[in-house]
């Protein structure tokens, strides 16, 4: 974050970057509704997740046409390391859409929020093994405190949380490889899109021919499903926008709103809460709090050099 960033994000004029993460972690902590509303209607995991690629590109493309960045899209398709990368990056962020509508409609909200709440967590302490990331005292006891917590998950759960390290380990393999790719979020978004709405577009296909599809039945519902394509790539673009205009503090505080969001909807229609399991969120939202904190001292320190 330069020190301009961080000036910004300190002026009034951040106000609106503030408001968009917002909206962009409230839309995606909310995004189970819509995927268990659909299951309700009759949709299966997989008929919600290849609706789900074929309905995010046309949003991805009027992205790009609205930020320019059509000639980067351009300059992509005619990079075949380029193009590999964002390949393996759109298999991993399908992996873990796939495992995540999966979750939310076999009653698995409160695991998939864990997931969420460790995946910056992983992602710090992944950066200090790959990278020779340095992480102070207060990055360590986040990391502990989280590990401490998946261990008391396991313990409540009887098993590992399966789904929990999958969501947490997609997404950080997924942030990896974007990062060694030089695109605008916009441009790269889109090129995931395109490689996943083909099997998308396949998927709904033979969903329909076999009669086994939801959509196309009812009016109401069908409509509903295309809204997974809105939803899924609005809150990308809020995000993107927002990261280049709020500093690096706020952006790693308002992170953890999104599975805030989703264990409030598993508490709300009823998922198991233990008091042994409760105890393992508590310890995960201790390594969060020391997270936030780490992220919200070193941004201050940046600005105090500045």
């Amino acid at each position: 974050m330069t020190s301009g960033a961080s000036g910004a994000a300190a002026s009034g004029s951040s106000r609106p970057a503030l408001i968009a993460s917002i909206i962009n972690n409230l839309l995606w902590g909310g995004a189970p509704l819509l995927f268990m509303a659909l299951g309700r209607a009759g949709a299966t995991s997989w008929e919600i997740v290849a609706h789900r690629a074929m309905w995010s590109a046309p949003w991805a493309a009027l992205l790009v046409l609205v930020a320019g960045q059509g000639g980067q899209v351009w300059r992509v398709l005619r990079e075949p390391r380029t193009l590999g990368l964002l390949l393996l990056s759109a298999v991993s962020i399908a992996t873990g859409w796939s495992l995540y509508v999966w979750a939310v409609n076999h009653g698995r909200n409160l695991e998939s929020s864990l997931g969420y709440y460790i995946n910056p967590l992983m992602n710090m302490a992944a950066g200090a093994v790959l990278f020779r990331e340095r992480i102070d005292k207060v990055g360590m006891a986040a990391i502990a405190l989280a590990v401490i917590g998946v261990a008391i998950q396991t313990v409540a759960l009887g098993h590992l949380p399966v789904i929990s390290l999958v969501l947490a380990t997609t997404f950080w393999i997924y942030g990896l490889i974007r990062r060694q790719v030089n695109v605008d979020a916009q441009a790269g978004l889109l090129v995931e899109c395109l490689f996943m709405a083909g099997p998308g577009i396949i998927g709904v296909i033979w969903l329909h021919n076999t009669g086994q599809g939801m959509f196309g039945h009812q009016l109401g519902s069908s409509l509903l499903m295309t809204l997974v394509g809105p939803v899924t790539v609005i809150p990308l673009a809020l995000f993107a926008w927002a990261a280049r205009r709020l500093s690096f503090a706020t952006m790693g505080f308002l992170q953890f709103l999104s599975p805030t969001v989703g264990f409030t909807i598993g508490v709300w229609i009823g998922e198991p809460l233990t008091p042994l399991r409760l105890l393992s969120f508590v310890f995960i939202w201790a390594g969060a709090g020391m997270f936030a904190f780490g992220a919200w001292r070193a941004a201050r320190r940046v600005q105090s050099e500045a």
